[in-house]
Parts: structure tokens; C-alpha cells; sequence
């Protein structure tokens, strides 16, 4: 087993997020030293350093707060949420990590990145791969295609809960994935950047399916009937923009959507398997998981 005198140091941004939490963990769990960067001291960067992650408090958009961050650290991640200011993250990260000297960067990328997409996330996220790309880093581009943990979105979960999955996906397919099994990815990855340096690397769940397949297994795991209903883009637009969402999410939201029904989510892969040595969570698996949750309310009988 590594001691700790020489476990590596791992910079793991985002790190009260979905896969941040999930990397840090997982991190931890694989002998790191892990760094959470956080915006501030709350309950959940209290969480984190329970796990025993050291805490430092930084601004992606601040580049002044990065350099002590990443002294001394041999990989990093990368991530931003769907806001206003990736472009300007990923240079003030890019820069920062070329003055340290820090050897590995793991980028979350998204599949859908798309310089022509209607979203401005998928047009950010493909400038902030060329940002990267540009610097001459050793960087990894990880590009997971819909994440499970979407099913917890309060526009999504309250519908589900009432036996409804009300989502604008079309006949749109993918394989979709865990933010848990993408975190065992990134740990593994911030352990052995070597094994992916400089690939694009997709991560996926085991099995591609439309969102009609999707609802039967949720319906199947959670033991009552989930029918799946195909919402326009436009009264889903609506409907966020009702929920008080900013503007930029949801464009973003919606134009990722509308690239999913143009099947730029589509394929599967058993990267994360080949990464980690396990395969990534089945939709059925995350559902019984969850079941307390996903059930909370609305249950029926089949």
C-alpha cells in the first residue's frame, strides 16, 4: 500500500458538484492526497474534509486563487458547471496549471460539444477543449454522454415521482451514466493519467437505449409503471424558464436537447470498465439505488 509520504497530490475542482464529489471520494478511496477546491466553507466542503480531503477555497474565474491550489500537485480536474464563464475558467485554469507545472489535466468535456450547437454550453465546452488543446498541456478529454443523476432534477423528479418521465428527447439514444461511475473513472485517471494522456475518451453506461426503454427499465427497478412522455422543446423551455431558471441554463439545457434529438449522445462504450476494472451502473441499477427517492411520492401499483 502507497504511504502517504508518497501518494500523489490531486486537484479535484468543482468538488461539491456531481462528479466532483464522486472523484474526491473515490480519490481518496484509491490512496490520493486529494485537494477539493471549493468557493467556500459550508456544509458541504465540511462533508469532504469528514472524507479527509484537504479543503482550499478558489475561483475558477479568479486566476489569482489557482496557483497556491495547484502548487505541488501531480494531476488535476477540471470542471465547471453550466454557467456563464467557461472559456474564461478554462484559460485562467490552463494558464495556472503551465505555471506550476502540474504534469496531468482531466478535462469533463460533454458529448454533445458542438461549435454549431444552438447551446451555449456545447459551444463553450468546444472552446474550452480548443483552450486547452492550444496550451500544449498534457490534457484528457472526458466526454460523458446524459448523466442518470439528471432523473433528480426537480422538473424531472416531481413528474417521475408522479409516474411520468417528461423529457424532449425525441427518439433520441444513448447510454446514460452515472456521475458515481464517472468519478471511479476520473480517480482512476488522476492515479494513472498515462493511460488516456491526450485522448478524448467517452464515458458511457453499459447499455444504449431510447427513452422509451429508459422508462420501462426505470419501471421494472422501481416497481410501479413510469410511461415516458416525448415533451416539445419549447413548452420544456417554458417550463424551466417558469421554475425561475437563468437564462444561460436554459438555453443551455434546451440546446443540448436538441442536439440529443439529433443523436450527438448516441454510442456506448466500455471505457469506464476498461478504466476501473467495473462497469458502469445499469439504468435499473441507479433506479433501485435510488428507489427511496424516485418512489418518494405518486406511488401506484402497476
Amino acid at each position: 500500500m502507497t504511504s502517504s509520504s508518497d501518494a500523489r497530490t490531486v486537484l479535484v475542482t468543482g468538488a461539491t458538484g456531481n462528479t466532483g464529489r464522486a472523484t474526491v471520494k473515490e480519490s481518496l478511496a484509491l490512496g490520493l492526497r486529494v485537494r477539493a477546491l471549493v468557493r467556500g466553507h459550508d456544509e458541504r466542503s465540511r462533508a469532504l474534509a469528514d472524507l479527509g480531503a484537504e479543503i482550499v477555497v478558489g475561483d475558477l474565474l479568479e486566476i489569482n486563487t489557482l496557483r497556491p491550489a495547484l502548487e505541488g500537485a501531480d494531476a488535476a480536474y477540471f470542471v465547471f458547471p453550466i454557467d456563464p464563464g467557461l472559456v474564461h475558467a478554462a484559460v485562467n485554469f490552463a494558464q495556472a496549471v503551465k505555471e506550476t507545472g502540474v504534469p496531468s489535466t482531466l478535462n469533463l468535456s460533454q458529448r454533445s460539444v458542438n461549435r454549431e450547437s444552438v447551446s451555449p454550453s456545447c459551444r463553450d465546452t468546444f472552446l474550452a477543449e480548443e483552450v486547452f488543446n492550444w496550451s500544449g498541456l498534457d490534457v484528457t478529454h472526458l466526454r460523458p454522454t446524459v448523466f442518470l443523476d439528471q432523473l433528480f432534477y426537480p422538473w424531472v423528479l416531481a413528474p417521475l415521482q408522479q409516474g411520468v418521465l417528461r423529457i424532449p428527447a425525441g427518439q433520441g439514444r444513448c447510454a446514460p451514466v452515472a456521475s458515481q461511475d464517472q468519478g471511479r473513472a476520473i480517480a482512476a485517471l488522476l492515479k494513472e493519467p498515462a493511460r488516456r494522456a491526450g485522448r478524448i475518451t467517452a464515458l458511457s453506461g453499459p447499455v444504449e437505449m431510447d427513452f422509451e426503454q429508459l422508462a420501462a427499465e426505470l419501471s421494472d427497478a422501481l416497481g410501479r409503471k413510469i410511461a415516458y412522455q416525448d415533451q416539445p422543446l419549447e413548452e420544456y423551455a417554458a417550463g424551466l424558464r417558469e421554475l425561475g431558471l437563468p437564462p444561460h441554463l436554459v438555453d443551455s439545457i434546451a440546446g443540448i436537447w436538441a442536439d440529443y434529438q439529433d443523436g450527438r449522445m448516441a454510442g456506448s462504450d466500455d471505457h469506464i470498465e476498461e478504466i476501473t476494472g467495473k462497469r458502469s451502473m445499469t439504468v435499473g441499477e441507479f433506479a433501485r439505488a435510488h428507489a427511496s427517492l424516485l418512489n418518494a411520492t405518486g406511488r401506484h401499483d402497476r
